[in-house]
């Protein structure tokens, strides 16, 4: 009984390795065409997979001033920003991530969202699907399907769909201040406003917009340039 139990589950680890190894080589070419959270949101979706050549670069430093300032050095994991993640969720009942972008690009397109017991299972599959597309993607690929597949409005994923209903124009010619309220939205996407934010989100976008500046300057981009 137990041999074939042992069988079955070293299968079942051989398949998902396998499928999972698949799909990453696969889309390290080929557009994501859809996602889960995609497919379960209530309000339906739109998006407009759109190359990384045709973005305005003011959106990458947006999105790395806002959400992982340290994209370019690290492999996928900021190990400072989790401890720093557990030292507040510690202390509080409101629990915050130190997810990267790459960890969150791995969660978008091979998992799911959500909270409760199955978010342990998933940060599992996290760590396994960062490690893959960190290692077979790359970090512009790793932008590139980011900018495509995150949430950026109710039933609006990706910054081109985001920056044609917010802005009305491609996301190739984004300011820097639409492009850093688009990243400040991305957090909490059905609940911040981005075309005529107020309050919180107002300000966090305009200390996004200054930070695009330090991260061009810096060259904090420069591993998607390259």
């Amino acid at each position: 009984m137990l041999y074939k139990l042992g069988w079955w589950i070293s299968r079942a680890v051989l398949w998902f390795v396998v499928i999972s190894v698949g799909l990453t080589l696969l889309y390290k070419w080929v557009p994501v065409p859809v996602t889960l959270t995609m497919v379960l949101d209530r309000n339906g979706f739109e998006k407009d997979w759109t190359p990384l050549s045709r973005i305005d670069r003011t959106m990458v430093d947006a999105v790395i001033a806002g959400e992982d300032a340290k994209f370019c050095s690290h492999n996928g994991f900021d190990t400072d920003a989790i401890e720093k993640a557990m030292q507040r969720n510690a202390n509080s009942s409101r629990l915050r991530g130190g997810s990267t972008i790459s960890q969150q690009t791995a969660k978008n397109v091979f998992l799911w969202q959500g909270t409760g017991w199955t978010r342990y299972a998933r940060k599992g599959l996290e760590v396994w699907f960062t490690f893959l597309i960190e290692n077979v993607w790359g970090k512009r690929r790793i932008m590139e399907v980011y900018l495509n597949v995150a949430e950026t409005g109710v039933g609006t994923y990706g910054v081109e769909a985001g920056a044609q209903r917010y802005f009305r124009h491609s996301a190739a010619h984004l300011g820097q201040v639409e492009a850093a309220r688009i990243a400040a939205a991305l957090p909490a996407p059905k609940r911040r406003e981005v075309a005529d934010p107020s309050g919180f989100t107002r300000r966090h976008g305009n200390v996004i917009a200054a930070r695009s500046g330090v991260v061009r300057d810096g060259a904090m981009d420069s591993c998607v340039y390259e």
